[in-house]
């Protein structure tokens, strides 16, 4: 009987933490300040309107307000009617 281990059972002993990526709140739900909207590797969407990027690249909200995705961009409308918002957000 061999005392040691074989030289692949020591190499393969590790495994990483789950990152927990994609998309946490969707259109129409309700994101507080500094809520994560979206967990991502890279930047396939991007800040929009009062969202703002981590250094990991997540994204997160910078006010209270709904969610909304749009031209793969990510933006939040503001729960404050005071405000100011983007013309496009007026008329939707």
């Amino acid at each position: 009987m061999a005392h040691k281990k074989g030289q692949g059972s020591t190499k393969n002993g590790r495994d990483s933490n789950p990152q927990y990526r994609g998309v946490k709140l969707y259109g129409g739900e309700y994101a507080k300040a500094g809520s994560i909207i979206v967990r991502q590797c890279g930047t396939p969407l991007k800040p929009g309107f009062m969202v703002r990027r981590g250094k990991d690249d997540s994204l997160f909200a910078v006010c209270e307000g709904t969610v909304i995705h749009r031209n793969g961009k990510v933006h939040v409308d503001p729960r404050d009617d005071s405000a100011p918002r983007p013309s496009w957000l007026k008329a939707g």
